[in-house]
């Protein structure tokens, strides 16, 4: 008989998020629908971004897929990564720019469909003026550094 898992705890950037979905997986394949995501806060971005994580764990070496919600008028501040980041649009117009402080001056409005793939330690940051939902595929672990520490939602 094929077997079904209805949760998955992550760590997220040592904060614990549980997520569940009532998600199909039969060998190794899943089939996820967006009515089956959990979102949940990401204590490890400013207050208003949401997380759904669809395969990880995120703190394991292994790949991980996961989806960030973020409100109308949200700023993600200037961040890296120690791994490579790789992000698709699925709604809304995501501002993203590389560089120490987020300036929106220096962005580039990217649509549904659009992929950013960002290298590790590269200093980068978003903004948004609609909701916006962001794929993230990976390798973990994962984890953020912001430039400017202030700006760690976790202190």
């Amino acid at each position: 008989m094929k077997s079904w898992i209805h949760s998955v705890a992550v760590i997220l950037v040592g904060s614990v998020i549980a997520v569940s979905a009532s998600w199909a997986q039969s060998d190794g394949h899943q089939m996820i629908t967006p009515s089956d995501l959990k979102w949940n806060d990401v204590p490890s971005l400013p207050p208003g971004a949401k997380i759904a994580v669809l395969e990880g764990p995120m703190n394991e070496a292994v790949p991980f897929t996961a989806r960030l919600k973020f409100p109308a008028n949200y700023s993600l501040p200037a961040h890296m990564h120690p791994a490579v980041e790789r992000v698709t649009v699925l709604s809304g117009t995501f501002h993203m720019g590389m560089g120490d402080k987020l300036d929106p001056q220096k962005t580039s409005a990217l649509g549904p469909g659009s992929l950013m793939i960002i290298q590790p330690n590269t200093n980068h940051f978003a903004w948004t003026n609609e909701e916006v939902i962001v794929q993230l595929n990976g390798m973990g672990p994962w984890g953020i550094t912001y430039i400017n520490p202030a700006d760690d939602p976790r202190k």
